[in-house]
Parts: structure tokens; C-alpha cells; sequence
């Protein structure tokens, strides 16, 4: 996708934070924009913004945990602009702060619902129309640096568990599609200044509506420090889908724990090499 002039991208989580950058980004270089959200009037006021620039934009509410709504954005898309080219499964809400054991069911309903199973709805939705018209695409999947590891003293195994699905979709698709045309990346940033640690206020009614976690706000301060802008993250992932790379990231303070992690893993195949010959197999 090394022109992006006039073609079709779908951002979802596109009413603000990250989806919004990257939608900015896709608009300055000619994209027409579908912008889906659940929030009605942050994205018709995201849809003039897009606007701005000189592109054609379309907004389009939509719960991304519920697939016949992202069937519905994707018809939408359609109608307005005939294909699909880029698809942006971006929508995320923050789970951080609440120990595994006290996470309660409708709250991992929630975030399975929103962080994983929207990027499933995206893939079943919208790859079959980029497929369709044999032009070539690209998929970007938001994870985070949590799908990498899990940090430390925060308590947020949920939330991590959720993007480590999102790396394994990621990878999947990626072998799926390949020699298909159509590339695939994983966006795995650090800090970032967005409203995910508001995503409760806005929680749907089927999964216990909306609510305030005021450990939040605690995550709101610990991530503020190395917080990029948006519309950083979003230009680096225009360039990613140009290069076609498939980790995006944009934040490298990180660097020395995930690597442990690796070196955690290598260690523990020299101890199957030296334990697995001595055990007894009959």
C-alpha cells in the first residue's frame, strides 16, 4: 500500500485518541475515511475534522464487540465508497488496576468483548471485502506493548491478556494472507494521550453499563510521563502500512524487559534440552 491516494479506510475507536491519529494521518494522504465509533457525538465531531483536510469522511456508530454492528459499518462502507482497502481494528477499552482474582465476569466480558472479539468482527467483516476486489490492502490491529509483556506492579493481566490475543490474531492473519496482496501489522504503543482510561463510562448495557473504576485514574498519571500525541502514532502507522511492517511500534523504554522475557523463554528450551533426555518415557 504504497499509494494511499483514493483509497477506502475503516478506523474503528476512531472518535478520539489513537483511532483518530491514524485516521488523520490516512486522510493527509488521500484516504477517504469511515470513521466507527460507539460515541455518536465525538465521532460526527471527528467527521468534520477529517473533513478539514479535503477528503471524503462518513461516520458510523458502532459497538465493535457486537458483530452484526460491524457488518452494519462495513455495508456502510461499501454504499459510500464502493471498496475497501485499509482496515484499521483500533477500538480498545483499558482494563487496568484490579487484580486477576477481582476482575469480575461482567468485566471480562467487557473486555474480551471490546478488545478481542472487535478485532475478530473486524477480520470476518472487513477482510473479505479488501480480498473482493483484488486491488491489495492492509490490516492494522491495535495491541499494545502489553502484548508483549506483562508490566509489573500494575495489575493489569487482563487488559495484557486481551493484546496478547490481539498479537496471536495478528500473526494468524498475517500467514493467512500471505500472497494475498494484502499486508497486516500490529500496533504496539506505549503511552499514548487518549480516553481509554474513560472507556467505563461508556461500558453497553449488556455487559453492566456504565461505571467509574477509580484505579483509572491512578494508570491515567503512571502513563502520562512518555505519552506520545496521537497524531505521532498516527503518522508512524501510515508509515508502517507503506513499508508494510507487521510489529508497529513506537516506544522502545521497554526494550530491556521484553527482551528478558525472550531470554526467560530461551533458557527454559535449554532445560527441556537437558531434563527431557533423563525422564522416564514408558
Amino acid at each position: 500500500m504504497r499509494d494511499i491516494n483514493n483509497k477506502t479506510a475503516i478506523v474503528t475507536g476512531a472518535a478520539s485518541g489513537i483511532g483518530l491519529g491514524i485516521a488523520t494521518a490516512l486522510a493527509h494522504a488521500g484516504a477517504n475515511i469511515v470513521l466507527a465509533d460507539l460515541r455518536p457525538e465525538p465521532l460526527e465531531a471527528a467527521r468534520k475534522t477529517i473533513e478539514t483536510i479535503g477528503v471524503r469522511a462518513i461516520a458510523v456508530t458502532t459497538d465493535v464487540s457486537d458483530p452484526d454492528s460491524v457488518d452494519l459499518a462495513a455495508k456502510t462502507a461499501l454504499d459510500a465508497f464502493g471498496a475497501l482497502h485499509i482496515a484499521i481494528n483500533n477500538a480498545g477499552v483499558a482494563m487496568h488496576g484490579t487484580p486477576l482474582e477481582q476482575v469480575r465476569p461482567e468485566e471480562w466480558d467487557w473486555v474480551i468483548g471490546v478488545n478481542v472479539r472487535g478485532v475478530i468482527n473486524g477480520i470476518r467483516s472487513f477482510v473479505p471485502m479488501i480480498r473482493r476486489h483484488g486491488q491489495g490492502g492492509h490490516v492494522v490491529n491495535t495491541g499494545s506493548v502489553s502484548s508483549l509483556f506483562v508490566r509489573e506492579g500494575r495489575n493489569q493481566g487482563a487488559y495484557a491478556m486481551s493484546k496478547y490475543a490481539v498479537l496471536a490474531l495478528s500473526e494468524a492473519l498475517e500467514q493467512e494472507l500471505a500472497d494475498s496482496g494484502i499486508g497486516v501489522s500490529v500496533l504496539c504503543p506505549g503511552g499514548v494521550t487518549t480516553s481509554i482510561f474513560d472507556s467505563a463510562a461508556t461500558r453497553p448495557e449488556r455487559f453492566g453499563g456504565s461505571y467509574r473504576r477509580p484505579q483509572q485514574e491512578a494508570m491515567k498519571s503512571a502513563f502520562a510521563a512518555d505519552a506520545l500525541s496521537p497524531t505521532v502514532v498516527g503518522r508512524r502507522v501510515l508509515q508502517a502500512i507503506k513499508d508494510n511492517e507487521f510489529y508497529i511500534l513506537t516506544h522502545t523504554g521497554e526494550r530491556k524487559v521484553i527482551t528478558a522475557r525472550l531470554d526467560r523463554i530461551r533458557a527454559a528450551f535449554d532445560r527441556a534440552d537437558a531434563v527431557m533426555p533423563t525422564i522416564d518415557r514408558s
